[in-house]
């Protein structure tokens, strides 16, 4: 993308990352007269944003989380009509083995429906009809034919594009240092290209989101996560739709190939914050302990080297580290692609193209939070998605574009809130 290259003196909004959510937020504003720049100190969704599943869904999600998923299920539709970001709505599932699995399933549901979820709960036959033949006994799934996926790998540089036609300035290459107070709020940004002025800034950070207010004085509990993910070159197995099996997740691509990950193909590094906030932590860490492995490595000593208070004025950690691009992690994938060969025996035709890893900011709740930072008058906070930001995004930008223009949300974003964690 071609970013702006004039540096404004004044915006009335200042977004701090250049991922889905910071790019969304900067449409929903601009398309409301809203005065925006959005900074990015890497390029547009050179992090996260760029490397995850992929998928659009409502299906499986906390429940405060579901009309957040409704609502971008109709945006993406939207942004594909305006511009190509690879979204289709080709239906989703979530496979299940046992009674177990299908009441887990049932009561989801049943609960979603509250939010006008169109989910259902599919029978043997009609769960095997949707699959290529398969290796394993499946008893049925929990269906959505209205979930479906995007690409990642464009999707965010379609929705600055269409930002920055509405009348935001995107500019990449440029971290933000810091920002600065009058009269108790937050009214300046400092880059390393300039200083500007902002009515309000809006921190969508992803991983960077903790120092960053940590620099400020505030207190964010938030984790990283390595997720990874592996791609197959162009094959076709006969199925399109996005697959959850359990111990294995395969979505088409639009470029012909699968992506394929499982949930434990996460990997979570001990840093020094890991003792900082395993207070907060530590029930997630024991409720997930089968989905995420523990692991020390030098990543503990890069992060006890990055100081946590630095002045604006020189240069920081964000220039001195702007893209995270961690390795994947090697057994996860792997162990993910013998596990989708066992269910579906069609894909030993196929060849893996590629794996990546990426860092995924997590919660102690795994909830995000999307909130005023009351600790900081004028500063918003949207971070934390804990892997579930990305299908997320446009719902997302509009609310968060609401609450720092006072109007109403549409949805509800008390579950948001970033005082649960006082």
């Amino acid at each position: 993308m071609t970013t702006q290259t004039q540096f404004p003196a004044t915006v009335d909004v200042a977004i701090i990352g250049g991922g889905i959510i910071g790019a969304s937020t900067a449409l929903a504003l601009a398309r409301a007269g809203v005065r925006t720049a959005l900074f990015e100190k890497g390029t547009l969704a050179c992090e996260q944003s760029s490397r995850n599943w992929g998928w659009v869904r409502t299906l499986g999600r906390d429940q405060p989380e579901v009309p957040l998923a409704l609502l971008a299920n109709r945006l993406w539709s939207d942004i594909q009509a305006r511009v190509d970001v690879g979204y289709r709505r080709n239906g989703l599932v979530y496979l299940q083995e046992t009674e177990a699995d299908a009441a887990g399933h049932e009561t989801w549901l049943r609960e979603a429906r509250a939010h006008g979820v169109q989910a259902e709960m599919l029978g043997r036959d009609a769960a095997l009809r949707l699959l290529p033949r398969s290796g394993r006994a499946w008893t049925g799934a929990l269906y959505s034919a209205s979930d479906g996926v995007a690409e990642p790998q464009i999707a965010t540089e379609g929705v600055a594009a269409l930002a920055r036609q509405a009348g935001a300035l995107i500019f990449e290459r440029c971290a933000v240092r810091g920002v600065e107070k009058s009269a108790g709020r937050v009214d300046t940004v400092i880059t390393e290209r300039g200083t500007l002025r902002a009515q309000a800034v809006l921190v969508a950070a992803g991983g960077w989101s903790r120092l960053f207010c940590g620099n400020l004085g505030v207190d964010f509990p938030q984790l990283k996560v390595r997720g990874s993910v592996l791609r197959t070159e162009p094959f076709d197995a006969g199925v399109s739709l996005a697959i959850n099996g359990k111990d294995f997740t395969c979505r088409k691509r639009a470029d012909g190939g699968y992506t394929v990950s499982q949930f434990s193909a996460s990997l979570a590094e001990i840093v020094p914050d890991s003792f900082r906030l395993m207070g907060k932590f530590l029930r997630t860490w024991i409720a997930n302990n089968a989905l995420v492995r523990v692991r020390f490595s030098k990543r503990f000593f890069e992060e006890l080297a990055t100081p946590r208070r630095f002045p604006a004025d020189r240069e920081t950690p964000y220039e001195r580290c702007r893209v995270l691009d961690p390795a994947p992690y090697a057994n996860g994938v792997n162990q993910a692609w013998d596990r989708l060969l066992h269910a579906f025996p069609v894909f030993r035709q196929a060849r893996v193209a590629q794996s990546w890893g990426g860092y995924i900011d997590v919660t102690p709740d795994a909830m995000p939070v999307m909130a005023p930072v009351e600790q900081a008058p004028g500063l918003y906070l949207a971070s934390g998605f804990s892997g579930h930001g990305f299908g997320i995004g446009p719902a997302v930008g509009e609310t968060m574009a609401a609450l720092i223009q006072r109007r109403e949300t549409p949805v509800d974003v008390r579950p948001f809130r970033f005082e649960r964690y006082a």
